[in-house]
C-alpha cells in the first residue's frame, strides 16, 4: 500500500466538527488521534461520507483497471461474506470449496487439460500472485543449481521494461537481478529476440505480459517460448516462463480464443490474473495457477494446523475476507462463457471505436498499435502549446479521470494519455467522453501556451 506521511499542514491538533443536525452537534473530534468519546453511528457515517464526496467518481475513472461496478446481488453476497476469514478453511469449508472451484474454472479457461495436476490459489491481487510465481521460479532454479553442484548466488529475472512495478518489488525484496529489456518506438514490449539475448544460466525465468498497463499490448508468448526452446536445444539454459496475465487472463480466453499464450505452451509454468480487473469483481482478488505440482516447490507450501484443521497454504499475507472469492464464483455462475464473451467483446469494441475517434483528431497520435486488452494510449501529435498533462487536468473538470504519464524506459521521453475501457463504460458514455475531449482540446487551443508552474513529472505525480 502507499506509504502515508503526515504533511506539515496536518497539525496534530486538527479537528473535525460533527454536522449541526446530529445529536453530536458542534462536537469537535481530533483528526489524527482517537477521541475520548465516540460519535453516534449516523454522525460517524456522515462525517466520513461527506469527506469522501471529494473523491473522483469511480465509474468515470479511466485510469484504473479495477472493477467499479457489480450487480446488487453480488454486493449482497460480498456483504454476507465480509466477516469470513479465508484462511479459516476448517471453519468456513464451503468458502474453501468455492475457492477450489474457481481455481478449477480458471485453470480450464487457460487450457489446463494440457497439464497433469494443475494447482493454484487465490490471492489479494495480481501483485501478490506475481510474487508467488516469482518465488516458485527462484526456488526451482536454486534446486536445479544445487543438484548440479553449481553456485546459486546470482539469480536474475528477464522482463520487458514495461512490466508492472510488482516485478521490480519482487526482484528487490528477494534479491534477484532484474534484467529489464528496454522497449522502443516500433515495439513497445518484450520480443523473442530481446528476451533470449538477456538470458543466461542464472536466469530463473522470463516473464511475458498479456496486456501491458502502458498501452494494452499482448507480448508474443508463443514466439518467446519458441525462442527459449531453440536456446535450450542448442545447449543453452532451459529457462521457464511465467505469464503475467493480470488483465489479459480474463480477456483473451473470450476475445482471442485462437491465441496461444497459456498452458498449451509447455514452457509456461505459471499464470496469474486479477479477478478484480477483467474478472469483473471488486478489489481485491487475484489468481495464480501452476501447470503441475512440480512447478510449485513443496518447500514454499506451509501446513497450518492451529486454526482447527490441516491447511496447506502459500501466501504472503494470512487473514483476508472470503467476500471477493465468493463474488468471483458468482460472476462465473452469473455470466458463463457467453456472458463473459459479450462483456469483454463489448469493451474491446468500445476501445476500438475510441481509438478510431481519437486517431482521427489532428492533435493526437495513437501509441497503441492494436487492441489487446481494451486499453488505448495516445500522445500529442506535435508541439501545440499544451501537453497531455494539461488535457488530463482539464478533463477532470467534467469528472473524467484520464491519466497522463511517461512511457517505460526506452520511451520515457514520450508522455501519453491512457484510457482503460471496463465493464460499465458504455458506448453512450464513450460518446460523451469524446465530446468532452474535443471540447477540452478546443478550449486549450484557444488559450495557447499555458504557463508551466510545475514540471511535467510533478504534474503527473512523480514527486521526488
Amino acid at each position: 500500500m502507499p506509504l502515508q506521511r503526515r504533511e506539515e499542514h496536518d497539525r496534530p491538533d486538527a479537528t473535525i466538527t460533527a454536522r449541526p443536525q446530529f445529536m453530536d452537534a458542534g462536537e469537535e473530534i481530533p483528526r489524527f488521534r482517537i477521541s475520548d468519546s465516540g460519535l453516534a453511528p449516523p454522525s460517524a457515517y456522515q462525517v466520513i461520507h461527506d469527506e469522501l464526496l471529494l473523491d473522483g467518481v469511480a465509474r468515470l475513472n479511466l485510469a484504473t483497471f479495477v472493477t467499479t461496478w457489480m450487480e446488487p446481488e453480488a454486493e449482497r453476497l460480498m456483504a454476507e461474506c465480509a466477516s469470513k476469514n479465508m484462511i479459516d478453511k476448517d471453519e468456513y469449508p464451503q468458502t474453501a470449496e468455492i475457492e477450489k472451484r474457481c481455481c478449477a474454472i480458471i485453470a480450464d479457461l487457460w487450457h489446463s487439460d494440457e497439464c497433469e495436476n494443475p494447482t493454484g490459489c487465490s490471492t489479494t491481487g495480481s501483485s501478490e500472485a506475481c510474487m508467488l510465481g516469482g518465488l516458485a521460479l527462484k526456488w526451482r532454479w536454486r534446486q536445479r543449481r544445487e543438484a548440479a553442484g553449481l553456485p546459486t548466488g546470482k539469480p536474475n529475472l528477464v522482463t520487458g521494461s514495461n512490466v508492472q512495478v510488482c516485478w521490480e518489488k519482487f526482484c528487490r525484496y528477494w534479491d534477484v537481478e532484474h534484467r529489464q529489456v528496454p522497449v522502443g518506438p516500433e515495439v513497445t514490449h518484450l520480443t523473442a529476440e530481446t528476451a533470449v539475448a538477456h538470458c543466461d544460466e542464472n536466469t530463473i525465468g522470463v516473464v511475458a505480459i498479456l496486456g501491458s498497463t502502458y498501452d494494452g499490448a499482448y507480448e508474443p508468448v508463443a514466439e518467446i517460448a519458441k525462442a527459449l526452446d531453440d536456446l535450450a536445444a542448442k545447449g543453452g539454459p532451459d529457462v521457464p516462463m511465467h505469464v503475467d496475465a493480470a488483465s489479459g487472463g480474463f480477456v483473451a480466453p473470450f476475445c482471442d480464443e485462437g491465441l496461444e499464450w497459456d498452458f498449451r505452451i509447455p514452457r509456461v509454468q505459471s499464470i496469474n490474473a486479477s479477478g478484480h480487473k477483467y474478472g469483473l469483481v471488486y478489489p481485491g482478488v487475484g489468481w495464480i495457477i501452476w501447470r503441475d505440482h512440480e512447478a510449485l516447490p513443496k518447500d514454499l507450501v506451509f501446513d497450518v494446523e492451529y486454526l482447527g484443521g490441516h491447511m496447506p497454504t502459500f501466501a504472503l499475507n494470512f487473514s483476508r475476507p472470503g467476500a471477493q472469492v465468493v463474488a468471483q464464483y458468482y460472476m462465473f455462475l452469473r455470466l458463463g462463457r457467453d456472458g463473459y464473451r459479450r462483456v469483454q467483446e463489448g469493451c474491446c469494441e468500445t476501445a476500438t471505436w475510441l481509438a478510431e475517434q481519437i486517431g482521427g483528431m489532428e492533435q493526437f497520435e495513437l501509441v497503441t498499435k492494436e487492441i489487446g486488452i481494451p486499453v488505448l494510449a495516445f500522445k500529442m501529435s506535435s508541439e501545440r502549446g499544451y501537453t497531455v498533462y494539461d488535457v488530463s487536468e482539464a478533463l477532470r473538470t467534467r469528472g473524467w479521470l484520464v491519466p497522463a504519464y511517461p512511457m517505460p524506459p526506452g520511451l520515457e521521453h514520450i508522455s501519453v494519455l491512457r484510457i482503460v475501457v471496463r465493464n460499465g463504460l458504455s458506448r453512450d458514455l464513450a460518446g460523451i467522453l469524446m465530446n468532452d475531449l474535443r471540447g477540452t482540446v478546443e478550449r486549450l487551443e484557444k488559450k495557447g501556451v499555458i504557463p508551466q508552474t510545475e514540471s511535467d513529472d510533478e504534474r503527473a505525480g512523480f514527486h521526488h
